[in-house]
């Protein structure tokens, strides 16, 4: 946060910032005193009111988002959430050739001169659309670096063993790695020969596994509950044209779409899929193989073909591709990527209602392939045993040069609010409970001192005039574990931020950004802490912000608090809220990225509720 003006210490106060901060966990009182150069000073606690209140999302913007959201998510407090996407598609390059010759060519194949021009008659043999899982980051799964992810391990002290035997075969998980076969499988190639003695095991055949994530619905840690809970996937074509730009700010910005849009079923058209479109959760990639290749000396047979990431891998109608996309070459329709978007809009993806999982993807990530064989003749006019074969591939999103390329929109379709929470929202009263949901739900704002600026200008005063030096500020949230039923999933860290500016309040100086997002920003927190695998409360650290209002004057702005998925995603997008007084404002982009929720403790709790009360806890040194 930059501040015009800056506070400069003096002697005595640059010897206070040494001491050691002492923990807010403790009692709020006078824990200690000592002599630092002839001078008595005192290190205390103190708690201080805060004034909380729940405001209702009613939309939020939702194109062109670093995740989307697919699927059904039943909640158990506030109710199911179907996420649908509505995408563009784009080409791979504009005015694209299938097969060897453009149709240009092809129009005159029969009259040229060349033995090598002929039609190519390109027929689709198959479409895929395949959208790829979230996984942890490569870094962090595989502390040993044996090829086996650390959720993965059998036993805890494997993680940093690379020598473990995941399958029990007497080769180990790193040799194994090097090797190129499979550390799950006592057999890779299932011949019926144990690998320790198998000399001709073809290297890296076999699908390898990863270490799944933001998948809700599914026990990622049972891989047998994983199969036998498949889900299906509807693919329609979309008629609804995605503008880029906005014309109402003279094509200047861009459009912005919002979450309770509807595109399906008014502007939806001819399903796409070829069968069900079902889905088995998988962490396993996806793995297709070679046929022999009669043309050549050398067997193919079993030969990998392609690897995909684990996720979504369905089949789309070959028919209709060949028919709108293939037999396209050559026409206006694909001569450019507008005339694409206004021709083919896109696709809308859901799943059924009846589905009870939702899982969180990158769509720049997602692909549609189309493969396709195509006639050709060598330089003597000689044709091949097989036709040729091609791949034409479409993306969903895609990112250049920092910049997103395409269009997609994530929607929602939720259910009401139970009364009880609803009637708490928006009340601009200090809440008993804090109600927090992602998406198009709820957050909170704060007020820090008081209800009002004129009560927190006067505990800001106050303070000045003690002449505290703050080691330590943090406000303390406490779950409210009466209000969550047994098995709820807990959101693992809050945000809290500038709601005024809608700048983030951790010190990048010295809080430094993790390599994976809960590993970011430790000294700010904000991370559930549990006992017994229940949440108990999030501490957030706001020592500099209330430092700055303290000795820089700098505004005592009201606080926003929200759930993240990531806290790494500082972003902000256009919310639609249900307040008439405060319609529109920009929230945090990464408290629209997960389906959860959470209640916590507000400031107006009753009397036996006194230990769980939402509070700001200063520790400070001061100079008798």
């Amino acid at each position: 946060m930059n501040f015009s003006s800056r506070f400069k210490f003096s002697a005595v106060a640059g010897i206070l910032t040494i001491l050691v901060c002492i923990s807010c966990e403790k009692d709020p009182t006078t824990i200690g005193a000592s002599v630092i150069g002839g001078e008595p000073f005192a290190t205390g606690q103190q708690s201080f009111d805060v004034f909380a209140y729940n405001k209702k999302i009613e939309a939020v913007r939702t194109n062109r988002l670093p995740m989307y959201q697919l699927g059904v998510f039943n909640d158990p407090i506030y109710g199911k959430t179907e996420a649908r996407i509505t995408s563009q598609l784009l080409l791979a390059t504009p005015n694209p050739t299938f097969g060897t010759y453009s149709q240009a060519v092809e129009d005159v194949a029969e009259s040229d001169e060349s033995v090598t021009t002929v039609q190519e008659n390109e027929t689709v043999t198959s479409v895929y659309l395949h959208i790829p899982y979230l996984t942890s980051d490569v870094s962090q799964r595989d502390s040993d670096n044996d090829g086996v992810d650390d959720v993965l391990e059998k036993k805890p002290e494997d993680v940093n063993d690379p020598n473990s035997d995941w399958d029990g075969d007497t080769v180990t998980d790193i040799q194994e790695k090097t090797a190129g076969t499979d550390p799950f499988n006592v057999d890779t190639d299932g011949d019926g020969e144990n690998d320790a003695e198998d000399l001709d095991t073809i290297k890296n055949r076999f699908p390898k596994r990863f270490d799944l994530d933001s998948i809700y619905g599914v026990d990622l840690s049972d891989e047998e509950a994983m199969k036998i809970n498949p889900f299906k996937v509807k693919v329609e074509r979309s008629t609804y044209f995605l503008r880029d730009l906005d014309p109402t700010t003279n094509f200047e910005e861009a459009q912005e779409y919002f979450s309770n849009q509807s595109f399906s079923p008014s502007f939806a058209s001819d399903v796409l899929n070829e069968g069900d479109g079902e889905v088995i959760v998988s962490n396993e990639e996806i793995v297709t193989y070679k046929d022999d290749d009669p043309d050549t000396e050398v067997d193919e047979k079993g030969e990998v073909k392609d690897r995909f990431a684990p996720g979504i891998y369905i089949p789309l109608d070959p028919e209709y591709f060949e028919e709108n996309i293939i037999d396209k070459e050559g026409s206006s329709e694909l001569l450019s990527q507008a005339n694409f978007s206004d021709y083919f809009r896109g696709v809308h993806l859901s799943l059924e209602a009846s589905s009870d999982i939702m899982v969180l993807f990158d769509l720049t990530q997602a692909t549609i392939m189309i493969d396709y064989t195509y006639d050709s003749v060598n330089s003597e006019g000689e044709a091949p045993s097989n036709p040729k074969e091609g791949r034409f591939t479409l993306s969903l999103l895609r990112v250049q040069n920092g910049a997103y390329m395409g269009n997609a929109v994530n929607t929602f379709v939720n259910d009401d609010i139970p009364s009880e929470i609803s009637d708490k929202m928006d009340t601009h009263e200090n809440a008993s409970q804090i109600y927090l949901k992602g998406g198009p739900g709820s957050y909170a704002e704060i007020k820090l001192f008081g209800e009002n600026d004129v009560q927190a200008q006067e505990v800001i005063d106050q303070i000045k005039s003690n002449n505290w030096v703050i080691n330590e500020a943090n406000l303390v949230f406490y779950v409210d574990r009466s209000s969550l039923p047994e098995g709820a999933i807990e959101p693992l860290r809050l945000y809290l931020y500038n709601a005024d500016t809608n700048e983030f309040l951790f010190d990048t100086t010295t809080d430094p950004a993790g390599e994976t997002p809960l590993s970011s920003y430790l000294q700010y927190d904000g991370l559930l802490e549990k006992e017994s695998g229940k949440g108990i409360k999030y501490k957030v650290r706001i020592t500099k912000y209330i430092n700055d209002i303290i000795l820089r004057d700098a505004e005592n702005a009201t606080l926003g608090l929200a759930l993240t998925p990531n806290i790494n995603l500082i972003g902000t997008a256009t919310a639609m809220l249900a307040d008439p007084e405060d319609n529109e404002k920009e929230i945090p982009v990464a408290s629209t990225l997960t389906p959860l929720s959470t209640v916590l403790w507000g400031s107006e709790v009753a009397p036996i509720d006194q230990d769980k009360k939402l509070k700001l806890e200063i520790s400070y040194t001061k100079a008798n």
